[in-house]
């Protein structure tokens, strides 16, 4: 479905990605793993926003390295940002009201089922965004950003900040969209987390891939174990 090739992103001066390549088959969840400053953020904001880059950016064969970010979106892509970034003077319905501006025709459709898969959030659809905790503003993100109703799905950083009992939620969700169809290229500090629900993962350091393979046997790699998951 995603393929990149000798992908650079610039800021500046800094190369940010230099020239790395990999592939997000269709129905998989992807981990992209690296510690603060790999290049994660950078590489998802390439396939999806107008910064300084390089290389080629295939979508189902199409580049899309020059499309804008609306188009890109409507070509069913979509981002959860790192920080979540709800609108938090918004309710939950007004949010996802924004996240469905170029699908409004099936909003009340999408909304119902973004309730059945994020239950926590049906008593605080009136509420304020900003006034919820932390795990349920994730799971806002996420359902916001379905009701563009994507073919592919990245999340950057989604266990951040949260409690571990909501992190697992959170995985379980994204588990669940692969379940229905949806495509996931995930990036995450939290290796064990990510590699847990991953077919297949890439190590970034440095704006490189270093190393990458079935996520159940990088779950089990000893360089990978001693440096990304504690052991």
């Amino acid at each position: 479905m995603l393929k990149i090739k000798n992908l650079e992103v610039y800021y500046g001066l800094i190369k940010a990605v230099k020239g790395i390549s990999f592939e997000v088959p269709q129905g998989k969840i992807i981990s992209l793993i690296g510690s603060n400053g790999a290049g994660k953020t950078s590489t998802l904001e390439a396939i999806v926003g107008d910064v300084k880059k390089s290389g080629q950016i295939l979508y189902n064969d199409r580049d899309i390295i020059k499309m804008q970010t609306h188009k890109i979106v409507q070509n069913g892509i979509s981002l959860v940002p790192e920080g979540r970034r709800t609108f938090i003077n918004l309710t939950v319905e007004e949010n996802l009201k924004i996240g469905a501006y170029n699908n409004e025709e099936l909003f009340e459709e999408k909304k119902e089922h973004m309730y059945q898969l994020f239950p926590r959030l049906v008593a605080k659809k009136n509420q304020l965004a900003g006034t919820m905790s932390g795990g349920e503003q994730q799971m806002l993100a996420i359902a916001r950003a379905l009701m563009s109703n994507p073919k592919l799905l990245m999340l950057d950083e989604p266990s951040m900040g949260l409690a571990p009992k909501i992190v697992g939620e959170v995985l379980d969700i994204i588990s669940n969209l692969k379940d229905e169809g949806i495509t996931i290229l995930l990036v995450e500090q939290n290796a064990y987390a990510a590699l847990a629900i991953s077919d297949y993962g890439y190590i970034l350091e440095n704006g490189e891939i270093v190393l990458e393979d079935e996520a159940s046997l990088l779950l089990k790699n000893d360089t990978i174990k001693e440096k990304y998951l504690g052991s």
